[in-house]
């Protein structure tokens, strides 16, 4: 079971059990009440240091500046929501936040935290999530709810009144990238086909061709290389100039 590759910071917390005893079909997002980056959350004492009682961890913290740290690996169970059976099926997540009500986090976070849930989702096989605004829901799964709180298992307010209020459209927004998919960035299209061209420059010619791709090039219309490269309309040009179906000077 891997982990999220959006992970810019790691320190792993010995408050945990390996490994979960469910599988992952479960977000429980978590509010920090102290702003912080991904590094100082996890550098907490309540995360670092091992304590069966009072120790406390999470899967992944995501900081007021959208840093990501992984703090339990997916793998395993995070000591995080006050109910064994919810952590074992939960990937849980702490986010930074204003220490008073309602507990508002930065935009940074919250578009980092999106980014998080659609990765774990992909990664976890979980088609779509769901969210009530009833607790019975959620703590049933009912109608394949799989959105839960802290404040569903103990008194809390976390995720905080600012985080709860959003459950349904961070939801909404991570249920459309996943069914639209993530947009190709031009960039990620030009590696995809650079990647693609040296593929083809790399193959040999096809068996019902190699006979004229030999003539073509005893005759020097190519060179004998890369007989799957696509032609170029200058390539093209040349060919023809090769074979003197071009007129002299051009006119």
């Amino acid at each position: 079971m891997s982990n999220s590759p959006l992970v810019t910071y790691t320190r792993l917390s010995p408050n945990c059990n390996k490994p979960r005893n469910h599988a992952i079909d479960t977000i429980t997002i978590h509010c920090t009440a102290g702003q912080g980056t991904a590094q100082s959350i996890l550098g907490l004492p309540s995360f670092t240091e091992h304590d069966p009682v009072n120790g406390y961890s999470c899967n992944y913290a995501v900081g007021k500046d959208g840093s990501i740290g992984l703090c339990v690996e997916e793998a395993n169970r995070s000591w995080c929501s006050s109910n064994r059976e919810n952590d074992h099926r939960a990937i849980t997540i702490e986010v930074s936040s204003e220490s008073v009500s309602p507990y508002k986090v930065t935009e940074q976070a919250l578009a980092a935290l999106i980014d998080l849930l659609t990765d774990i989702c992909k990664r976890n096989g979980i088609k779509r999530l769901v969210w009530s605004n009833n607790k019975s829901d959620r703590v049933n799964h009912r109608g394949g709810c799989n959105m839960t709180c802290h404040r569903d298992f103990a008194a809390k307010a976390c995720p905080g009144d600012y985080l709860y209020a959003l459950e349904g459209d961070i939801a909404a927004e991570v249920n459309k990238r996943l069914e639209e998919g993530e947009e190709v960035t031009q960039e990620q299209f030009n590696a995809m086909m650079e990647v693609y061209l040296t593929q083809q420059r790399s193959k040999e010619s096809s068996s019902w061709s190699q006979e004229a791709w030999e003539k073509a090039e005893a005759a020097g219309v190519f060179d004998g290389t890369a007989p799957q490269a696509p032609l170029s309309r200058e390539q093209a040009s040349l060919v023809l100039d090769r074979l003197g179906l071009l007129p002299e000077g051009g006119g």
